[in-house]
């Protein structure tokens, strides 16, 4: 989030910016939070007042005491007191309260370079990379065909835990585990940490790392006892909290972490085109970049994730394009954003595999994470970008992979993990 400060002194800023993203429902909060904000000073300085009085008309009380002379006049006095700070303390809490609910709810600053545009459809191609070549035959689809090549089970899935939910089976399964592997290997060699974080969270550090009222509507809330949990929807949220209320010291950063872990959202893909299929489910597998670093840094580092996220298609010989996404597309929580859309043929169209975002401070402010510089201890920027999230890239690999026989080629930098298969399926 903003900080209140950032806010005070910001407030044009802040409205041109909510212009921009089209977001014009909020302009009204703006003048909202610094109204409340300067009755929030004014009433915690009268209180402070009438605490200073309660203690010195106490002292007085004491005095008079040891004095031998007449207190009740005061006693009486002091009578009051406790009421008059009850009061004011419960309008204070009720506008501290009322303050961060809007600070949590009005967006990041976005970069300079974030283009403008409505939707989705107006996100701006940066650049493109591998050779589109079109099949001389239909391709089958995917969940259709791994479903008939015995490598997946759609309908017995659904049948125990619902639809957009899957069983991988033999080779297929192995190919996963093998994405994974290699996207890890590749991260560790660029330094970066393996972490595989907790599958679930609490709701107060799940709100300092996304817009939970918005996001919670796709989100697997598990009831558990005297607490509330939520399944992650990515290990960017859990790895995210990891330094949630700590300081580090500047030497320390950049942090790089590598996320393994399952994600479970309650979204599914849209009716249409390999409905039954790996592309948009319930739970998946993914591979996450995280980074925690100094606002110097970071956005040199968010270039080198997308980076990262290219050469990993790359080796796979995926062909790509990434898109700048617009003022109208992007979340709350990031200053800019680039995704990644991977050629799908069926659908001769790119389809998202990553997204690559700089939250510069607006998660550390939410999470109070902070670094060591100096004298001085200045929230940190956090980082975010998928690796591989298998699903996705499953699909991908097994429509540009398709051969007319109905099998699929292994891409040739995973077949060290697979034990030298080189084929996926029988033919038909």
């Amino acid at each position: 989030m903003l900080s209140i400060k950032f806010i005070r002194e910001n407030t044009d800023l802040i409205k041109k910016d909510l212009e921009k993203r089209q977001d014009k429902e909020k302009l009204q909060w703006v003048d909202d939070i610094i109204q409340k904000d300067e009755q929030y000073r004014l009433l915690l300085v009268e209180t402070q007042k009438l605490r200073h009085s309660r203690n010195a008309i106490t002292k007085e009380i004491n005095d008079l005491r040891k004095a031998g002379k007449d207190f009740k006049e005061k006693v009486e006095e002091a009578k009051e007191l406790p009421t008059k700070i009850k009061e004011q303390e419960e309008i204070v809490e009720k506008l501290q309260k009322e303050i961060k609910f809007i600070q949590l709810r009005i967006p990041n600053i976005l970069h300079e370079s974030v283009p403008y545009g409505k939707n989705d459809e107006e996100n701006q191609e940066v650049r493109k990379n591998g050779t589109i070549t079109t099949p001389s035959f239909e391709l089958q689809p995917h969940g259709e065909l791994i479903e008939k090549q015995g490598l997946a089970d759609f309908e017995t899935a659904a049948k125990i835990s619902g639809k957009g939910f899957y069983y991988l089976l033999g080779d297929l399964a192995l190919m996963e585990l093998a994405l994974q592997q290699f996207a890890i290997d590749f991260l560790v060699k660029k330094g970066f940490t393996l972490v595989q974080p907790p599958f679930m969270m609490r709701r107060e550090p799940y709100e300092g790392v996304t817009d939970l009222e918005d996001f919670e509507s796709m989100m697997y809330k598990v009831e558990a006892e005297d607490e509330e949990l939520y399944l992650i929807a990515t290990s960017e949220h859990p790895i995210g909290a990891m330094l949630k209320d700590k300081v580090i010291e500047e030497s320390k950063l950049p942090m790089k972490l590598a996320g393994l872990s399952a994600c479970f959202r309650k979204e599914i893909g849209s009716h249409g085109i390999d409905e039954r299929g790996l592309f948009r489910v319930h739970q998946f597998n993914k591979i996450e970049q995280f980074v925690f670093c100094t606002p110097e840094d970071s956005w040199k580092i968010h270039e080198e994730l997308i980076h990262n996220a290219e050469q990993l298609f790359q080796k796979l010989k995926l062909p790509y394009r990434i898109v700048n996404i617009c003022t109208g597309d992007i979340g709350i929580v990031a200053a800019k954003k680039y995704d990644l859309e991977v050629w799908m043929p069926r659908e001769k169209k790119y389809k998202e595999a990553v997204s690559c975002s700089n939250c510069t401070d607006y998660q550390a402010t939410r999470l109070n994470i902070k670094y060591q510089k100096d004298a001085e201890k200045p929230n940190i920027h956090t980082l975010n970008s998928t690796a591989i999230a298998t699903g996705r890239c499953l699909r991908a690999i097994i429509e540009n992979y398709q051969k007319e026989d109905g099998t699929i080629e292994v891409p040739k930098v995973l077949q060290q993990y697979m034990h030298g298969i080189k084929v996926l399926g029988k033919k038909q």
